[in-house]
């Protein structure tokens, strides 16, 4: 794309503000995590929802994915999903009914826009890792052959963190492919009431057109590329990063593609703000959801509760740092 033919900031969060509007249709009173989301989408990363059941996570998944001009598979992960079932195999051809002894191959599930994986952490270990691939670099390998996938191509995964059996935790080479991770939470009762007057997610969200195409998000990927960021706020945003290294909780830290990810998320934070540049505030309000995943404590590993430990001491991390002036 031409430089001439970028999206200027005030058309991006023109774009920006109509998906959010459309998906807050179907998930109410949840404005800041809707936010978040569209922001994963546009950013070109992937979010986790990671909640207590029945709070809005496949509803919130199923409304990004209604709101795009795009393909949309759900899979239910359980504990004998394959691999197989969601990149797809190489099947024995047929022409005219007849096997002509070549293999053709038949895409899965994957070959979507927007994927979202429900409850992905019930999925065997081997089931996971075939996501990683397709999660970094929008393709997958099937016998030996690359295949890409549709672009822009968002994986939505979910989980509760309060069940264990039948679970397998997600091993941080996976949680580093998530540029967020995010916790819907109990509405406030004034929105929970007109969630059970109105009920959203049976009425509204069947409803939903789409409001966005995938040559539009794209264009807002590159129109973020272009916002610009002084050397003091990189210098910034890594000292963020290299805290979570010392820290003497943190067993390990974020890795650079964990900083990387963060810079990618501020800039589309400050494109959607109608800014062409960032500013420290557009860190501080994602370091904690791009980074606590990606670090494991030194006291805590998986143990219940860790998530929201290390979302305190990333919140510790970011209110102690120097901001830049």
């Amino acid at each position: 794309m031409r430089e001439a033919e970028l999206l200027d900031p005030k058309q991006a969060a023109a774009l920006g503000a109509k998906l959010r509007a459309n998906v807050e249709r179907a998930l109410r009173g949840k404005p800041e995590v809707v936010a978040r989301a569209t922001l994963g989408l546009i950013a070109g990363g992937h979010v986790l929802l990671e909640d207590v059941p029945g709070v809005g996570k496949t509803t919130l998944a199923a409304a990004l994915a209604r709101s795009l001009h795009g393909s949309f598979r759900r899979i239910q992960f359980t504990s004998d999903l394959l691999p197989s079932d969601l990149l797809g195999a190489s099947v024995p051809e047929l022409v005219g009914g007849r096997p002509t002894g070549a293999l053709a191959f038949q895409p899965g599930p994957l070959f979507a826009h927007v994927v979202l994986a429900d409850e992905i952490n019930r999925a065997s270990p081997k089931t996971q890792s075939a996501l990683l691939e397709a999660m970094s670099e929008a393709a997958i390998t099937v016998d030996g052959v690359m295949h890409r996938l549709p672009e822009p191509f968002f994986v939505v995964a979910t989980q509760n963190p309060i069940e264990h059996y039948g679970t397998n935790p997600l091993p941080e080479s996976q949680l580093d492919r998530f540029m967020l991770r995010l916790e819907i939470g109990y509405p406030r009762p004034a929105d929970e009431a007109a969630v059970l007057r109105d009920d959203p997610a049976a009425n509204e969200l069947p409803r939903l057109a789409a409001v966005i195409t995938p040559a539009e998000v794209l264009a807002l990927r590159a129109a973020a590329l272009h916002v610009k960021l002084s050397d003091s706020l990189l210098a910034y945003l890594l000292a963020l990063v290299a805290e979570t290294r010392e820290h003497d909780a943190i067993a390990l830290g974020a890795s650079t593609r964990a900083a990387l990810a963060l810079r990618h998320a501020v800039q589309v934070h400050a494109l959607l703000d109608e800014r062409a540049y960032a500013i420290p505030e557009d860190v501080q309000a994602l370091a904690v959801d791009v980074l606590a995943h990606r670090v494991s404590l030194a006291a805590r590993g998986g143990a219940p509760g860790a998530a929201a430990e290390a979302r305190w001491i990333l919140r510790e991390i970011v209110e102690r740092a120097p901001v830049p002036l």
